[in-house]
């Protein structure tokens, strides 16, 4: 901008009378915020909420923080669909093992939800308590106070889509712990520049400066992103800054919901629904430990503690297949999870007529370590169960560490590479679930190698053939990073 004022300056010098560096202030720079916050008196607030209990007054503080949200997304319905709370946390990898692993199972205690084999769970995690109290003072905010949030130039007094009446106001707390994601999401490039307007410190304001400038860019990049600093570390790096909260609430990350494959058959579990879960933790490139801010909050919940955990359900990319069309499953790791449910509900449509036959590939890095619902799958591959090769199905697993040379799925099914085409010729449906990164790529190459040695075509038929399964909706990928 400089070197554009410069250049307008020697084209016209009428165009800066003052010269072009005249020096403009840093709060005229930046625009208003775009909300505002009413504060309002306890004594002279009638709260709906306050002879609320239990699941009644965590429902009605959800929906109205939520409603008052300004990172909600229109599509998503504020109010949750149902309140869940936890009855089962079993760990299903190896302590110490290198990865933490979990199966949870989760009980309706609101309204019951009809899901899918297949469907995907929203879970709004819960938020470290410690963090919530650092943040609230750190920025000088007063946890009880009474706040109204809405977007300036509407009224607040009016009701949302779904019904909340917004006047209703709530505890500043809540509102931050329910909807601003304040130790997990790093902040935006903006969030500096508008810091940089409040600090008071000149070293501060000036490494501000440049962070939010195009020169500071990579510089940016190293400490924020790629360190995931979240905004309460930046805040506490800066402790000059004093944000007014209107700020707070318009650029603070919006809390999100995480979505995760449901790993149960509602027909199984009528009034439950589960979940398999990686609790993810890594080390950025400076050795600071990271954790994944849901997978975390749901392994350290104790199903005696009855917390309600706000749910919504959707629709996967795994449609729920007919129980007379064989299946060709492949699950690698935490992939596994919705085919726990595919084989659940097919085990109970067997006891109505025998239902098509399952070919499940399932590969992870040891038998010892992290072997997922060993026990489930090898229980199904007996007696006649989907999985047996008695019914024409099979479970098979690859255990990619277990021998000098790497073992995947894609390895399992080119071993039974004559059975997959039988059961593709059978009219079978294909499903690939797990990591995207090779994975994926690495089974459709395989199922591209079957398809032409069995069929005795070339690659490139074999390639137009498995194009066709797609468009004839036999072909699924579900792949997460």
């Amino acid at each position: 901008m400089s070197s554009l004022w410069i250049m307008l300056y020697q084209i016209n010098p009428k165009f800066f009378p003052n010269g072009p560096d005249f020096v403009i202030s840093d709060t005229t720079l930046i625009d208003r915020p775009k909300f505002q916050i009413t504060y309002l008196e306890t004594d002279k607030v009638d709260l709906q909420s306050s002879s609320a209990t239990g699941l009644d007054r965590v429902q009605m503080q959800t929906g109205r923080a939520r409603s008052m949200s300004p990172g909600k997304v229109s599509h998503i319905k504020n109010i949750p669909d149902c309140f869940l709370k936890m009855i089962k946390n079993q760990p299903l990898s190896r302590t110490g093992c290198g990865k933490d692993v979990r199966h949870f199972e989760l009980e309706f205690v609101s309204a019951t939800i009809q899901y899918g084999v297949g469907d995907v769970l929203e879970v709004l995690p819960g938020q470290d308590p410690s963090a919530v109290d650092a943040f609230l003072q750190r920025c000088n905010l007063n946890p009880e106070s009474l706040i109204i949030v809405h977007p300036i130039g509407i009224e607040s007094h009016h009701c949302d889509a779904e019904g909340n009446d917004s006047k209703v106001p709530i505890k500043l707390k809540t509102f931050v712990e329910l909807t601003m994601d304040i130790a997990s999401a790093s902040p935006r490039r903006y969030f500096f520049e508008v810091m940089s307007v409040f600090a008071t410190a000149e070293h501060e304001k000036e490494r501000l400066q440049y962070f939010a400038s195009p020169e500071g860019r990579d510089d940016l990049y190293q400490y924020n992103q790629k360190e995931r600093r979240t905004v309460l570390e930046v805040l506490e790096d800066f402790p000059s800054v004093q944000m007014p909260f209107e700020w707070l609430v318009q650029l603070v990350p919006p809390l999100k919901t995480r979505a995760f494959s449901i790993s149960s058959s509602p027909s199984a579990h009528p009034n439950q629904v589960h979940l398999t879960v990686n609790v993810v933790s890594w080390t950025t490139p400076f050795k600071r430990k990271r954790a994944g801010l849901c997978s975390t909050w749901l392994a350290g919940l104790d199903p005696q503690d009855g917390v309600y955990i706000p749910a919504w359900f959707r629709k996967g990319s795994l449609p729920p297949p007919p129980a007379s069309i064989p299946l060709v499953l492949v699950g690698p790791g935490t992939g596994c999870a919705p085919f726990r449910g595919f084989v659940e509900e097919r085990a109970t449509q067997d006891m109505s007529g025998a239902a098509a036959p399952i070919m499940l590939f399932f590969g992870c890095r040891n038998e010892e370590n992290d072997f997922l619902y060993k026990d489930f799958w090898l229980s199904h591959a007996q007696n006649a169960g989907p999985l047996s090769i008695a019914r024409g199905g099979g479970f098979f697993v690859a255990f990619s560490r277990d021998q000098p040379q790497k073992v995947y799925v894609q390895h399992k099914m080119r071993e039974q590479s004559e059975r997959v085409w039988d059961l593709i010729l059978e009219g079978a449906s294909i499903y690939v679930a797990g990591s995207s990164t090779k994975m994926p790529s690495d089974v459709m190459s395989a199922l591209e190698e079957i398809i032409s040695k069995e069929a005795g075509v070339s690659r490139e038929t074999a390639v137009l053939q498995l194009r066709r399964l797609e468009k004839d909706g036999r072909y699924h990928v579900e792949a997460w990073s």
